[in-house]
């Protein structure tokens, strides 16, 4: 499909510069967005039939299934986004503060309720682990140190110059990056429970906590200082609401369109092939497909310095999901300690994460994330009934082992529905209604996703910040790339940012309708 244009509006001539987006994901949209406040005559090409990429959704006999991104932290960066674009974000997206965040749950009945209410999170350690709320309190302070350097300062600048790395080696050093979330939370408090609840957060965007850098623990802070929030018509609303912005810039999006290829010139991208042959030439091209996928394939065809096949296949991807989309009938009112986020841990959590993302081991034993937007939100579902969405972290495609998810799509799922009926939400299974499931072999060959990884690469001390995937491209003039696999990494407040960087390496149209002329007089 392509979005309307609305002919009334003229924001960027039909003689300005123009930019191709690869892909409608956040960050592609994010990043086209940007763009056009920029003067640029934006395309957006995705091979999806809806934008927003990993956070778009479908829907099944009245149920809304939101396919990604499930929370909205750190809403400045969309407010900001929006007035970039001389737009009022709140008043095109009915963000809900959620209250409580989430529920974590242990085998052993006891449970951890983060809330964004400092006191009543004390009251919470206290009440699993008194001895620990001193070091509770240091942790947060950790935390909010984290925050200003590693977000507002690393995360909203560009990274691609070594002097950049140089100049904050100090700071890293000091804050003790090279030890990861898990053993910065083990040096704070000792109950295991505490340690697990105060350390998991990488695993929402793809990094192993036991070996992602501490930097990441900044991610308490944003909870506490700005809250978790749910978009009303889930994240596929706002993915919409910013393709609206996009086609109001008067921007295209082309969907159900595939890039082939990459069109490079003279060591500068031309534009790119499409899959049925046609030609789209552009000034500038922004890649949002992942890095791995955009260097191994879009540019297949263009010798690599830095991005070679053997770096990409040696670098470490953040694991792999096994997701299950259902709907249940007439269970609206059942199950009333069941919140919108619940976390339900397996028996084990170190040994369970080193299976997934060290050994790629799939286990009898699970942990659980689980989404119930209708508590939230009543237009997930038919009036009565429920939609949930239980995800859990598997190994990725690329451990060498023989898994084969299309036989174990149905066993795996019955696991889950054990787990489910005999720990959260008992009687489920006699009331399902909808259902799908994505494996990494769909988040393969429907993200096209390197070895169906669920976050791209992963956040480890050498895979982030200058050891990313530039936003600039390092092998070719005039590519961009945005999104999970380059600075600042995965997760909305990361791939929003990753736009907000790339507008500031991207000249202005201005600049380079200028260059133009003089290139050609």
């Amino acid at each position: 499909m392509m979005t309307k244009v609305d002919p009334r509006l003229s924001y960027a001539p039909d003689h300005a510069p123009h930019a191709i987006v690869i892909g409608a994901g956040l960050g592609g949209l994010a990043s086209a967005m940007r763009l056009g406040a920029k003067g640029y005559r934006v395309t957006v090409i995705d091979r999806l039939d809806v934008p927003g990429g990993r956070g778009s959704c479908i829907r099944k006999d009245g149920h809304r299934f939101d396919l990604g991104p499930t929370i909205v932290t750190v809403p400045q960066v969309f407010k900001e986004l929006w007035a970039a674009c001389g737009r009022d974000f709140h008043r095109e997206v009915d963000l809900r503060s959620l209250d409580p965040f989430y529920e974590i749950r242990w085998p052993d009945g006891s449970t951890f309720t983060a809330r964004q209410d400092t006191a009543r999170m004390r009251e919470e350690v206290r009440r699993l682990s008194p001895g620990d709320l001193a070091g509770y309190d240091k942790f947060l302070a950790d935390s909010e140190a984290r925050y200003w350097f590693g977000f507002e300062d690393l995360g909203r600048r560009p990274m691609h110059r070594l002097w950049d790395l140089i100049q904050v080696l100090p700071t890293f050093v000091r804050m003790r990056a090279d030890r990861s979330v898990y053993a910065h939370a083990a040096k704070r408090v000792k109950d295991e429970r505490l340690r697990m609840a105060l350390s998991f957060h990488p695993l929402f965007i793809g990094g192993d906590p036991f070996n992602v850098t501490s930097m990441y623990i900044l991610v308490s802070h944003l909870e506490k200082e700005f809250g978790v929030h749910y978009a009303m018509g889930g994240v596929a609303a706002m993915a919409k609401a910013m393709a609206d912005v996009i086609s109001d810039q008067a921007g295209i999006l082309r969907m159900q369109t595939e890039v082939d290829e990459i069109l490079i010139k003279d060591r500068r991208a031309r534009g790119v092939r499409l899959a049925t042959g046609e030609i789209v030439t552009a000034d500038i091209v922004v890649s949002n497909a992942d890095a791995g996928f955009t260097y191994d394939t879009l540019l297949r065809n263009h010798n690599k310095r830095r991005w070679t096949p053997k770096r990409l296949r040696r670098s470490r991807w953040s694991m792999g999901l096994y997701v299950w989309y259902f709907g249940t009938k007439g269970t609206r009112g059942m199950w009333k300690d069941v919140g919108h986020h619940t976390i339900l841990n397996g028996p084990r959590y170190k040994g369970l994460v080193r299976d997934i993302f060290i050994k790629g081991k799939v286990t009898e034993d699970m942990s659980l994330y689980v989404h119930r937007p209708t508590i939230t939100d009543p237009s997930a579902a038919p009036e009565g009934d429920d939609t949930f969405y239980v995800l859990s972290p598997v190994p990725h495609l690329g451990h060498g082992d023989d898994t084969d998810w299309d036989a174990l799509r149905e066993p795996y799922r019955e696991r889950i529905i054990k787990v489910l009926e005999d720990q959260l939400i008992p009687g489920f299974a006699d009331r399902l209604t909808a259902q799908e499931t994505f494996t990494p072999n769909e988040f393969r060959d429907r993200y096209l996703s390197p070895y169906g990884s669920g976050f791209s690469i992963e956040p480890r001390i050498l895979q982030s910040a200058w050891f990313r995937p530039h936003n600039v491209s390092e092998e070719v003039s005039g590519l961009y790339l945005c999104g999970a696999g380059t600075h600042p990494g995965a997760g909305l407040p990361g791939v929003i940012s990753s736009a907000e960087v790339l507008a500031k390496l991207v000249p202005d149209a201005d600049y380079v309708r200028q260059t133009e002329k003089v290139a050609a007089e």
